[in-house]
């Protein structure tokens, strides 16, 4: 029985011997195995994974992971302005030396405190003794910054107003705020004699400025040339010169005096290019205006408004976004 005895003992203690040298910690796992890792983990899961250790910390909140996720939520939303603002925000909150390590605790901190991520705040403090600095502009900053709805970004938004019969297709500038609980956004745009807010705005209704003309300038038209019958565009427009322009959408039509007949038509070497906003009735002063194709500047007055400048539009994702906003019956204006 003694005998039995030593041999389980000895056969226990190799398998506890073999079970410990099996034992591998994911930290040693081949670079490319950890890289294909993290990779295939959300936001969530990379911010979780930095709560484990420095190391995890520092390769979990690298440029590289978190590009693909800000290009896959917030790519179409936010563009260049987005990101100028930003950068504006981040050297205004810690100064112009952004490599003070106490300020780039603290702003990483609170983006954590930012839903949905605030339970990830305890599982740091518990287990990340050795804390890494994260680069106040990194990406991962940038990220969590908009998700936690507390940096309000420029974007363009559809039908502002929920859809108000006097914006029916058009696009305005405004600074949105994104609420996570909702999955929305609130809006404020620019004064129009008062400022306005808008709330529980769905992503479909948002774009990223195509173009870098602020709401107040005049955007610079290089597509005059090549408008022909049919083609879509964007014009800027606003009620008077007090206001900000909004993009409005539109096609190029026939002159009066065209059949409009493709194979007789030479509306296109005309001077005078024919705009339609077929939403409105035929009648409407809205319906048509005239711009020169040689000399367009900002066209109107204070009764119909002013016409600023044009954009021809190329792009089919671009127009089916538009016509998806095609009001269900023709506006009566």
């Amino acid at each position: 029985m003694t005998l039995v005895l030593k041999k389980m003992n000895l056969c226990s203690t190799r398998v506890e011997n073999v079970e410990e040298k099996e034992r591998i910690s994911l930290l040693d796992l081949p670079e490319l195995t950890l890289e294909c890792i993290f990779e295939r983990l959300s936001p969530v899961g990379l911010c979780s994974m930095a709560g484990v250790c420095s190391s995890l910390r520092e390769r979990c909140t690298s440029d590289h992971l978190w590009e693909k996720h800000m290009k896959q939520k917030w790519g179409k939303v936010v563009g260049d302005a987005a990101y100028r603002e930003w950068q504006y925000h981040v050297v205004s909150r810690n100064g112009p030396n952004l490599s003070d390590q106490n300020k780039k605790n603290g702003l990483f901190e609170s983006l954590l405190n930012a839903r949905p991520f605030s339970w990830i705040r305890p599982k740091l403090e518990k287990n990340c003794r050795v804390r890494t600095t994260l680069p106040v502009d990194s990406i991962m900053s940038w990220y969590l910054s908009l998700e936690s709805g507390k940096f309000w970004f420029p974007a363009q938004v559809y039908n502002r107003e929920n859809g108000h019969i006097g914006f029916m297709l058009s696009c305005y500038d405004a600074q949105l705020s994104y609420d996570s609980g909702t999955d929305t956004f609130q809006a404020r745009y620019a004064p129009h004699g008062r400022r306005t807010i808008e709330e529980n705005i769905e992503w479909s209704r948002l774009r990223a400025p195509p173009v870098n003309t602020p709401p107040f300038v005049l955007h610079v038209s290089d597509c005059l040339h090549d408008l022909k019958p049919g083609d879509h565009i964007e014009i800027q427009w606003r009620r008077n010169k007090e206001f900000p322009y909004g993009w409005w959408y539109g096609r190029v039509g026939h002159l009066e005096s065209c059949d409009g007949n493709e194979s007789h038509c030479r509306c296109h070497y005309s001077d005078t290019v024919v705009l339609e906003f077929s939403q409105y009735t035929p009648g409407s002063r809205w319906r048509r205006t005239m711009v020169n194709r040689k000399d367009h500047r900002e066209e109107g007055n204070e009764a119909d408004g002013f016409y600023g400048g044009i954009r021809k539009l190329y792009n089919e994702e671009e127009i089916a976004r538009w016509k998806r906003f095609w009001p269900i019956q023709i506006l009566e204006q």
